[in-house]
């Protein structure tokens, strides 16, 4: 079987599992609270896609750091390390050291792989995989800090750490959107948007505005929750309406690299979607 086939059937099969233990928080939300009840989902279906990919042998040797021992052991690792995480944060099993070892692993990765590589290089692109790692990370710490009793509980400080990192995150991902009107919405990488998708500048400005209101919201507190339910259900809806057909014509394509690509960009902005949406988790109504 090909790599993108366990990719995607590693996907759908925590989709199944997510959609299930979601069940009644979904029944009982209301509006596009319905959507912050899927916070879990979101965050988990990328994780178990990347670690799928992992084990399949498609992550080049070079990603592990030369200096490192055993490094097929640490690429097979990371891959076991992410379907665990993927699964006990769908089923909201001991999410507090999920959610807390996979934020501490992707700062690991920032620190070790993503940040010298951007000093390095002082890529636009390198930048924002670090920015996007770090959301990442910091989202996984808020959903451990809910896991431990949200902002009346001991994951206080987790929350409030992640919540500024996210903040920072977005405003940096709003200004790209700025800088690079056409690229795809949501994280602003190297792929632009299909020319199928009509007022491709106007979607990406329109992101934009709202990543950096968000993020001011975020960093300052008033209306926090308001913002992170608004910007996360519109990244959702990104993923469904434009990323969608994109995966599909991807995954249409004869050859397995594009394939791939097709899935990391789903997967990815939909990981960026959860990590917006877990702040409004995490918030309480007054926030």
């Amino acid at each position: 079987m090909s790599t993108a086939f366990w990719i995607s059937a590693a996907g759908l099969t925590v989709l199944v599992i997510g959609l299930f233990a979601a069940r009644t928080d979904v029944a009982q939300a209301r509006g596009l609270h319905k959507v912050v009840a899927l916070t879990n989902v979101c965050f988990a279906i990328p994780l178990a896609a990347f670690g799928a990919e992992h084990l399949s042998g498609a992550i080049p040797m070079n990603m592990v750091p030369s200096y490192m021992p055993w490094r097929s052991f640490w690429l097979y690792f990371v891959g076991l390390a992410l379907i665990a995480a993927s699964l006990s944060i769908a089923t909201k099993i001991l999410v507090r050291w999920s959610g807390l070892l996979f934020g501490l692993m992707m700062f690991l990765f920032v620190a070790m792989l993503h940040l010298p590589g951007a000093i390095a290089s002082g890529s636009r692109i390198v930048w924002t995989v670090v920015f996007r790692e770090v959301s990442f990370g910091a989202a996984g710490w808020v959903l451990a800090g809910i896991a431990m009793g949200g902002l009346g509980g001991p994951g206080k400080s987790l929350i409030g750490a992640g919540r500024v990192l996210i903040a920072i995150t977005a405003i940096f991902f709003g200004v790209q959107h700025f800088l690079h009107p056409l690229a795809l919405p949501g994280v602003p990488l190297v792929k632009l948007m299909p020319t199928w998708v009509p007022a491709r500048e106007v979607i990406d400005y329109l992101t934009g505005a709202l990543l950096i209101v968000a993020g001011v919201c975020f960093l300052l507190g008033p209306k926090t929750r308001v913002a992170a339910t608004y910007l996360g259900a519109w990244i959702v809806l990104l993923v469904l309406v434009i990323y969608g057909p994109v995966l599909i014509g991807a995954l249409a394509d004869p050859s397995e690299a594009v394939k791939i690509e097709g899935l990391n960009y789903f997967a990815d902005t939909l990981l960026f979607g959860g990590t917006i949406l877990s702040l409004a988790r995490a918030m309480t109504p007054s926030d």
